[in-house]
């Protein structure tokens, strides 16, 4: 698990492409402070698991199904990631509760100026619109971010100085692919109300269902 407090901005080193996926190779330097062989490592988002460790690098496999879901697949040599190691336990969340499971890709749409801070617009899919709420939390390349402005082809972040210093949105073009995972709470309400409607439905009790097959 992770915060979406952004640790460094690494850059990739090496990759090697291979019938399962591909062999990543990113240069760092505090992700690596403690870390061992075996250990999670978000990289844009993405939980990687750290299979092979230097003094300025780290070694990750990424799967197919890694590479199709989320940007990594998009990814060069050169190419800037965010990076946050695991959660410990005693650390401060000071972000949201990140998993590192990406549900989908977006789109970096443009960038604002609004005094000292900048404005991010990015498009998403209708897939995951539903988990997507003003004022929520969202993980974008693994940045915990809150949603300022909310329309159903897009949303808006509003980001500190320090935030674009610290992390790799400063490197984003208009059209890059952005990695992005929706907050795990609405997708645990989302389940609890769809048991909770299939449990009325078996009793035979009043559902939305059934208001909208009566007319209403």
């Amino acid at each position: 698990m992770f915060t979406g407090i952004i640790e460094e901005v690494g850059a990739v080193r090496q990759i090697e492409k291979k019938a399962t996926g591909a062999f990543l190779t990113i240069s760092a330097r505090k992700v690596l402070e403690g870390t061992r062989i075996g250990d999670s490592i978000s990289v844009n988002g993405v939980d990687v698991t750290a299979v092979k460790l230097g003094p300025d690098y780290f070694s990750a496999d990424a799967s197919l199904e890694t590479l199709r879901r989320s940007n990594l697949g998009n990814l060069t040599v050169g190419s800037r990631v965010n990076l946050e190691r695991a959660l410990a336990v005693g650390d401060r969340l000071s972000g949201h509760i990140v998993q590192g499971h990406v549900d989908t890709t977006g789109t970096f749409l443009s960038k604002r100026q609004e005094g000292n801070s900048f404005v991010f617009r990015f498009g998403y899919p209708a897939e995951v619109g539903r988990y997507i709420v003003h004022k929520g939390s969202i993980a974008v390349d693994g940045i915990s971010l809150t949603i300022a402005n909310l329309t159903d082809e897009y949303f808006e972040v509003w980001v500190v100085p320090h935030t674009l210093q610290e992390t790799n949105l400063n490197y984003l073009k208009t059209g890059d692919a952005i990695n992005l995972e929706v907050d795990i709470l609405a997708k645990y309400i989302e389940r609890l109300l769809q048991r909770k409607g299939d449990d009325q439905e078996k009793k035979g009790g009043l559902t939305l269902q059934h208001l909208i097959d009566s007319g209403y």
